[in-house]
């Protein structure tokens, strides 16, 4: 049972959306399970200006993500870094024990962007994200969809079989 926070801010997402100048990008999930997570932070003057998420995951990670971007906006990069899963997860008035995991990716997800974001400010080269990696396949030499098994056409997004993101490797 969610509370009424947890649909709140899954029925009416805050902060939706890929910022294509962010300063710093975190990437998370678990394509297994199905919860993939991107947020995305605008720094002006060591705060955190503006902030975005993309989800692909059930109502607790979009309800997480959503109430994490409220948590970091406004705040000083060394105040968002404070942000754990657990203040995530007690904002949201709890979440249920099988959707734990869901704060985990909330609050990785954004340190991540941080982190990229003091990488980038400190000249340091990237490491390439998961979702710019080369393609590839997990299951031989044919594309196949990791969570319904389909056959794929190479380069496509989204199954056509289940409608999930098809990330680089599967």
């Amino acid at each position: 049972m969610y509370s009424e926070v947890v649909m709140d801010h899954f029925k009416n997402p805050r902060n939706v959306g890929e910022m294509k100048d962010a300063d710093g990008v975190g990437e998370v999930g678990n394509p297994v399970c199905g919860d993939m997570m991107n947020i995305y932070i605008k720094v002006k003057d060591d705060r955190i200006e503006d902030i975005k998420f993309l989800t692909f995951g059930c109502g607790a990670a979009i309800a997480v993500s959503s109430m994490l971007t409220e948590m970091a906006k406004g705040k000083t990069i060394e105040d968002a870094k404070k942000i754990t899963n657990k203040s995530v997860a007690e904002a949201l008035e709890g979440l249920p024990k099988n959707k734990l995991h869901c704060s985990n990716l909330g609050a990785d997800a954004l340190q991540l962007a941080i982190k990229d974001y003091e990488d980038r400010k400190a000249g340091r080269v990237r490491t390439p994200s998961k979702a710019e990696d080369k393609h590839e396949h997990t299951k031989g030499d044919t594309c196949r969809c990791p969570y319904c098994d389909t056959d794929l056409d190479a380069g496509i997004e989204f199954c056509s079989n289940c409608g999930k993101a098809i990330n680089n490797s599967h």
